[in-house]
């Protein structure tokens, strides 16, 4: 068994640092966004319904993120930190105060959550090799995945299993299966609590 000691990578890119009125502003605008994204799917948000749900003008939108696509990305990486905060500082079961196996199950619930949310901007995003790969949110995952692998006392080569347990919660493969194949969002769900406990307790499977 290969031990996991360093500690976790920063979060996604460095943000420069904002006035605490513009930061309140670009939260209030991502969290419209998000709460948009949900409700109606990406393809229907406009900078204007984003700016209507924060009460803003769409300059101030414009202003901040440029484009559309801009707007995008920074929710991407906005998201990307809630949940990168809930894993490394958040309560139980997610947070560190936790069994490493029941922590590996919520951390792909929650992705899960994540992609049944934002789906189609996360498959837009995988569509770059750098990102998919690359991402500085990648690393992080991949990098807690290996950690929470090595606490649970799991055998092999932890960072390639972490990387074979990651690829069934990318969006593009969960988008295939719930809307080609008809796969319930909770089958999948089931599926990755099962496949955990398969490899870091084998002979028992999620009942």
């Amino acid at each position: 068994m290969r031990h996991v000691n360093s500690p976790l990578l920063p979060l996604v890119d460095a943000e420069i640092p904002e006035r605490c009125d513009a930061a309140r502003n670009r939260k209030l605008l991502l969290d419209a966004a998000a709460a948009l994204v949900a409700e109606r799917g990406v393809d229907a948000v406009t900078m204007d319904d984003v700016a209507d749900r924060a009460g803003v003008g769409k300059g101030t939108v414009f202003r901040r993120f440029g484009s559309r696509s801009g707007l995008m990305n920074a929710l991407l990486d906005h998201t990307e930190r809630e949940l990168q905060d809930a894993f490394m500082f958040g309560p139980p079961p997610l947070g560190p105060d936790a069994d490493p196996v029941d922590r590996l199950i919520a951390f792909g619930r929650a992705r899960l959550d994540m992609v049944f949310v934002q789906g189609d901007i996360l498959r837009a995003a995988e569509d770059s090799p750098e990102f998919r790969y690359g991402a500085p949110a990648r690393a992080v995952s991949l990098h807690h995945v290996t950690m929470l692998l090595s606490q649970a006392g799991t055998d092999g080569d932890l960072e390639l299993l972490a990387i074979a347990l990651l690829a069934p919660l990318e969006a593009t493969l969960v988008l295939h299966q719930i809307r080609v194949r008809g796969t319930a969002p909770d089958r999948i769900a089931a599926s990755w609590e099962d496949l955990v406990l398969r490899v870091t307790r084998p002979g028992r499977t999620a009942g």
